[in-house]
């Protein structure tokens, strides 16, 4: 998928930018800060999982979600995100 592309989607642009300010957090608390739903945030998720721009750790019953900061998508999509604030 294409940087346009895993932007267009206000939920995931959402996730990333709290990401960005937390580095990592549990999913509920995810859903909570960005004024969303499981149903809605979790299709996201595994979109961005799956291009890796998060890891998605599972411990015990908890999921935590960390942006991957080493991947070369998630520094253009962090840089794009911080252009588009402006």
């Amino acid at each position: 998928m294409d940087l346009e592309q895993l932007i267009a989607s206000s939920c995931r642009r959402k996730i990333l930018k709290f990401l960005w300010q937390v580095d990592s957090a549990n999913i509920m608390k995810l859903i909570r800060k960005i004024n969303s739903t499981y149903s809605q945030v979790n299709p996201n998720l595994r979109i961005l999982s799956q291009e890796g721009i998060i890891t998605d750790l599972r411990q015990c019953r908890r999921r935590i979600i960390k942006l991957n900061r080493e991947n070369p998508k998630t520094i253009l999509l962090l840089q794009a995100l911080k252009l588009l604030n402006h």
